[in-house]
């Protein structure tokens, strides 16, 4: 499903992956104990920072890019029932490759 929004300047529109469901024992976690990940999928990204001599400084993630952001990156937004996070490109860690 395509999300009709458009981050602003250098900021990112990030879908959060699915939170585990069983540890790695076979535990099965209630919602009150499952952690939000902290990696997700680029939905969309802004026109990029802008520079001093106001050009535009290229993202170095794309969309499609499965990234590792910071744990209080971003905020939280729901749109359709869907919830996704705003962050700036700065909050993201890691492309995971």
């Amino acid at each position: 499903m395509a999300v009709n929004l458009k981050p602003l300047g250098d900021k990112v529109l990030v879908k959060r992956v699915e939170a585990e469901t069983k540890t790695k024992g076979g535990i099965v976690l209630p919602d009150t104990a499952k952690e939000k990940p902290q990696e997700g999928k680029i939905i969309s990204l802004g026109e990029g920072r802008l520079a001093k001599d106001g050009s535009r400084v290229p993202f170095q993630v794309k969309k499609s890019d499965r990234v590792l952001f910071t744990s209080y990156a971003g905020t939280e937004i729901k749109v359709d029932g869907e919830e996704y996070l705003v962050m700036s490109e700065d909050d993201v860690l890691a492309i995971v490759e």
